[in-house]
């Protein structure tokens, strides 16, 4: 039988359990898949620690990439030995999945297993975030926080393709080259300013079009102080924890503001949006304009290790963990 890592309860990186799983033939629909690498996100600690509630037991990761090895009942359009890549479905810290064919995206030739997996979910992020969320414009000056994590990396990349002003926020000199290799042309380290306050002598004191925030807690009043009028604070995750309860009257005072809270799921509603967003990254990394970047490799057997370093912000760019 495969190996997978599994939750039976809640609670730190100790409950991730390593063992054997019995995981079946694809059903209606349905890719079996080998897979060659799975992607470690922020949303895998919060289902491991009881914020996002699921069934238990339950197989982690919503992101992977690997080999067809059979197709389920009706699927069209993929075959056995085909390279795919996917997010969005729970299973992917094992070393074969059954996904929703409806969910899965090919892997051009010139992209690895390894980048795909490290596309998928942060890339459909970042695209998102840019694309539909607030659609950045040329000339806009923006705020990233964690510039130099998985998702900060690729979306300060395609902001500055769609002609940004980027600022980014880090804690350490070792990420802020990281951040300004990757196109931020300010990065201040929150961990010694208040980067609310240089973020208003950075924009003369303006502010931003948009806040992409994916930090939460600590960072929610500083974003929310950083923006201009009718600018975008786009809350797309919570590292440090979930923000309390927000008066919307706070909004119009910080300027007739906007708050969102997206998710992957509503921006890629439909196999023509997936394929959009996948299509646009895969092409970006062929072409050479999007650099992947993969900071750290884990087997199956230290997926503990690996929520540990990614929540202790020890890690830069994409975690993966390999079969």
């Amino acid at each position: 039988m495969p190996t997978a890592v599994q939750i039976r309860r809640t609670g730190g990186p100790e409950v991730l359990e390593v063992g054997d799983v019995e995981i079946g033939d694809p059903g209606p629909g349905e890719l079996l898949v080998d897979v060659a690498a799975a992607g470690v996100n922020y949303i895998d600690t919060y289902q491991r620690s009881g914020i996002y509630k699921l069934d238990l037991p339950v197989t982690l990761g919503q992101e992977g990439a690997g080999t067809v090895t059979a197709v389920g009942e009706g699927v069209t359009g993929f075959a056995a030995g085909d390279r795919v890549a996917w997010q969005g479905h729970l299973g992917g810290y094992a070393q074969r999945a059954r996904i929703p064919a409806q969910i899965a995206v090919k892997v051009p030739d010139g992209v690895s297993d390894e980048t795909a997996a490290a596309t998928m979910l942060q890339g459909v992020t970042a695209h998102y975030l840019v694309r539909s969320t607030y659609e950045v414009q040329e000339g806009d000056t923006i705020l990233l926080h964690a510039a130099a994590g998985g998702v900060g990396l690729l979306l300060t990349q395609l902001a500055k393709a769609r002609g940004a002003r980027v600022i980014g926020t880090v804690s350490t000199a070792e990420k802020e080259s990281l951040a300004r290799e990757a196109g931020a042309d300010e990065v201040i380290r929150y961990d010694q300013v208040d980067f609310a306050e240089e973020v208003r002598k950075l924009t003369d004191g303006e502010g931003v079009a948009a806040v992409y925030d994916g930090v939460g807690k600590s960072t929610f009043d500083g974003s929310l102080a950083s923006l201009r009028p009718r600018g975008f604070l786009v809350l797309f995750g919570a590292a440090s924890g979930p923000v309390p309860p927000v008066d919307p009257q706070r909004l119009n005072a910080a300027g007739s503001v906007y708050l969102t809270r997206p998710t992957s799921a509503h921006y890629v509603a439909t196999r023509e949006e997936l394929d959009w967003r996948a299509g646009e990254l895969f092409g970006a990394v062929t072409s050479g304009t999007l650099n992947i970047r993969i900071g750290g490799r884990y087997p199956l057997a230290e997926a503990a290790r690996a929520h540990e370093d990614l929540q202790a912000r020890r890690t830069t760019g994409k975690v993966l963990l390999i079969p």
